[in-house]
C-alpha cells in the first residue's frame, strides 16, 4: 500500500499551512540507536519531541557525516518549541531544512575536512490535527493503520530507480551491490526533499529508520514487530534486535511514535510534559544501545 491508501487524506503539501486550534491527538515517541556490528563510529542522529520526530543518517564514505546528521537535527528540533511567527508547519518545516542546507555548507567551508559532507534527513511535524513529513535519502517512514503497514517514503536511491524501472526486485535490491548509493541528499547544493502532509488517527504508530535496520530487516517483520509489541521501547528494542541479528552491518536508529486522542487539557499542558530526547554520533556508547523515551 503506499501512503494515500494508508492514511486516506495524505496530500501533496503544496499549500498547507496547519497553525490552527487545538490538535485532538497527540504524540509519543521514543528513539533508539545502535552503532551496530561492523562500523566504528555511528553517524546518525533522531530528535523525539511533543510535535517533532526526526532522523539523520551521515553519508558513509564521505567526510563529517556525523557532522551533518547533527546538523540537520539539531536545526529541525527548534519546530519543536514553537513556529516562527505568521508560518504554517509547511513553510516552517521548509524553511528549517534550508535553513539547515545553508549550516551543512557554512561548516564545510569553515573546515576543509568536512567538504561534502552529507546526511539523509526524514522528519514529521504535527501541528493541530495535521503531520507534515519531509524527507530526502534513504531512511524511512512507516505508518501502521490497523495493523496494515505501509512505507510512507521513497528512496532516494539507485537501487529505487532501477525498482521504478523494472530491471530489479525489491528482493533484488537488498542484495545489489550498488544498494548504498543515494540519489539525493541534504547537503550545500540545491536539492528537491519531498513534503507530504497526512492526517494522524488515534491508533497510528509511525516508525522512522535508518537503513540500518530496512536494509536488514523484512517488511512484514518489522510491521509484525510494531504489531505485537505494544510497548514503545520494548518495540525500539526488538527491531535493534533485529537488525542486530541479521549482522548489523550499519548504523541502526529508530524511532517509533504512537497517536493517541488528546485528553482534556492535553493540548495546553503539552510543554509541561516529558522533555524531548536527541541521539547524536558522539553519545553512542561504545557497545551500542541508547534508549531514550518520550
Amino acid at each position: 500500500m503506499n501512503a494515500a491508501d494508508l492514511a486516506g487524506s495524505a496530500q501533496s503539501a503544496g499549500a498547507a499551512g496547519l497553525a490552527g486550534p487545538a490538535p485532538s491527538v497527540i504524540l509519543r515517541a521514543v528513539v533508539l540507536t545502535d552503532r551496530g556490528l561492523r562500523r566504528d563510529s555511528n553517524e546518525d542522529a533522531a530528535y523525539a519531541g511533543q510535535r517533532l520526530i526526526v532522523l539523520a543518517d551521515g553519508v558513509g564514505g564521505l567526510p563529517g557525516g556525523e557532522v551533518a546528521s547533527q546538523i540537520a537535527v539539531e536545526t529541525l528540533s527548534g519546530l519543536d518549541r514553537q513556529l516562527p511567527s505568521g508560518q504554517g508547519a509547511l513553510d516552517a518545516l521548509q524553511a528549517a531544512v534550508e535553513v539547515a542546507r545553508a549550516r551543512i555548507g557554512e561548516a564545510s567551508v569553515s573546515d576543509p575536512s568536512l567538504t561534502g559532507m552529507s546526511t539523509t534527513l526524514t522528519g514529521m511535524l504535527m501541528v493541530a490535527d495535521r503531520i507534515t513529513m519531509v524527507h530526502i535519502g534513504d531512511s524511512r517512514a512507516y505508518l501502521l493503520r490497523g495493523g496494515v503497514l505501509g512505507q510512507l517514503t521513497r528512496d532516494d536511491s539507485y537501487v529505487q530507480m532501477l525498482i521504478d524501472e523494472g530491471a530489479i526486485t525489491p528482493e533484488q535490491a537488498r542484495v545489489h551491490p550498488q544498494r548504498s548509493l543515494v540519489s539525493q541528499v541534504l547537503q550545500d547544493h540545491p536539492a528537491r526533499p519531498a513534503y507530504t502532509v497526512l492526517r494522524p488517527d488515534p491508533g497510528d504508530r509511525f516508525l522512522l529508520c535508518s537503513d540500518g535496520l530496512s536494509d536488514v530487516v523484512e517488511d512484514g517483520q518489522i510491521g509484525f514487530t510494531l504489531r505485537t509489541v505494544p510497548d514503545r521501547d520494548e518495540c525500539a528494542r526488538e527491531l535493534v534486535r533485529l537488525a542486530l541479528d541479521g549482522g548489523g552491518p550499519d548504523n541502526i536508529t529508530v524511532v517509533v511514535a504512537d497517536v493517541y486522542a488528546a485528553a482534556n487539557g492535553d493540548a495546553a499542558v503539552i510543554d509541561d510534559a516529558a522533555p524531548p530526547s536527541t541521539v547524536f554520533a558522539a553519545e553512542d556508547p561504545p557497545t551500542g544501545e541508547t534508549p531514550i523515551a518520550v
